[in-house]
């Protein structure tokens, strides 16, 4: 019975974190909604700790807001924290292309259009869990071969609250970003013309960017 060991409680951490996370930003718990850990602890099958570990690293995140002995709920989509998280998001995907870019072999581009074809596929189908799975995964093509911990990190952390606004502009007939821009990314990448990438990144970035200037008050 070796293989069959206990669950690390980082394990249970990590679960309870994505799960709550996912929710937030998928619109099933809403902005200004009231969490309460013995109650998610239950529907997700684990303690009260890791849940209370998770709203401590949401709360970090910007998802939760918290004020101790009263409350802790969901924020609210402000757009100058959108515009704040999407320009430091945009700045480390910059950096992943530049550096990604003179080491893509013919297998990461062919990675590349695959993700696209999908992304625009779920676009026209107005599968807004389909398109951003294709978005990240074409995305992450160049933030793993960049191999840049730090901007991975940064990335992974702060996409959460712009992927709110994405999935809202989507559900209101947004195009949920562009597929021609990442015809023009992935040309670029397969050019290796590291300049024009970047150029393209920062274009896809500034239209989130823009985006986040409608969001309600």
């Amino acid at each position: 019975m070796e293989a069959i060991r206990p669950v690390r409680r980082t394990l249970l951490r990590d679960r309870a974190y994505e799960a709550i996370r996912d929710a937030i930003v998928a619109g099933e718990i809403e902005p200004g909604a009231v969490v309460r850990d013995a109650e998610l602890a239950e529907r997700l099958g684990l303690s009260r700790a890791p849940v209370r570990e998770a709203f401590s690293r949401l709360v970090d995140e910007g998802l939760l807001e918290s004020k101790p002995q009263s409350y802790t709920r969901v924020t609210p989509l402000v757009a100058a924290d959108v515009r704040d998280a999407a320009a430091v998001v945009a700045a480390m995907h910059e950096l992943a292309v530049r550096t990604a870019v003179p080491r893509l072999l013919p297998v990461h581009i062919g990675a590349m259009r695959d993700a696209n074809l999908r992304f625009a596929a779920a676009v026209r189908e107005g599968n807004v869990d389909s398109a951003l799975r294709a978005d990240d995964a074409l995305h992450d093509v160049l933030v793993h071969v960049g191999g840049n911990r730090a901007a991975a990190a940064t990335i992974a952390r702060y996409t959460p609250l712009i992927r709110r606004l994405e999935r809202r502009r989507f559900g209101e007939g947004g195009n949920c970003r562009s597929a021609g821009l990442h015809d023009r990314l992935i040309d670029a990448c397969a050019d290796e013309d590291a300049d024009e990438a970047v150029r393209v990144t920062a274009e896809i970035w500034r239209a989130l960017e823009e985006q986040a200037d409608v969001v309600d008050p």
